[in-house]
């Protein structure tokens, strides 16, 4: 794994075929789920883009390894969550082996981070961080830091920089829409590990 700052690799699932995406630079991309098992049980069902190329080689049922980077955009369409995160798949290829999971990413804190525990007493730090890409843009990745990791990014600063790994992760919940409860999705990374690391 190189010290990048935005690594995913996932092993998973297809579950739909691929559906037109978005044109970008190098012409039509494409977007289908993948789902990735946890030692839980639980399932993650993350959004993977490719081009068209891969895109025709996929079909639902298969098991892929994913290689690539956790791509954000803001929503501005008015339904569903408003930040969208996706996996470009920079590599994508036919897979037999064990569920995989693996996040690495280098940034910069951009918002004060928020320290809570849950119903359960678990100790959790919410992050946001702003990852650096080509062409001056940046990424923005929702973080959750946990146990004692938690209770040391409680007293992380905006601007600080951060290295971390972890999964990527789905998880359901229901919002009210106009008086009408809705279901939706939001997507994080779950952090293992979560340090500061000196500006590169």
């Amino acid at each position: 794994m190189d010290r990048s700052n935005n690594t995913v690799r996932l092993r998973g699932d297809v579950t739909e075929p691929p559906r037109f995406s978005h044109m970008g630079r190098l012409g039509p991309y494409y977007t289908f789920p993948l789902s990735v098992e946890r030692l839980s049980g639980t399932r993650d069902v993350l959004n993977v883009v490719c081009t068209q190329a891969d895109a025709q080689i996929v079909s639902p049922g298969d098991s892929l390894l994913v290689e690539g980077e956790v791509r954000t955009y803001n929503n501005r369409s008015g339904t569903g969550s408003r930040l969208v995160i996706t996996v470009l798949a920079r590599q994508l290829n036919p897979s037999d082996g064990e569920y995989e999971n693996f996040v690495e990413l280098y940034g910069a804190l951009c918002k004060p981070p928020v320290y809570r525990t849950t119903p359960m007493g678990r100790e959790i730090c919410d992050v946001m961080l702003a990852v650096n890409r080509r062409y001056g843009r940046s990424d923005y990745l929702p973080c959750i830091v946990w146990g004692l990791a938690a209770v040391r990014a409680a007293e992380w600063r905006v601007g600080d920089a951060v290295r971390l790994t972890g999964r990527l992760q789905s998880r359901r919940y229901v919002k009210v829409v106009e008086g009408e409860p809705t279901e939706r999705v939001a997507f994080e990374v779950s952090a293992v590990t979560a340090e500061l690391v000196e500006k590169e």
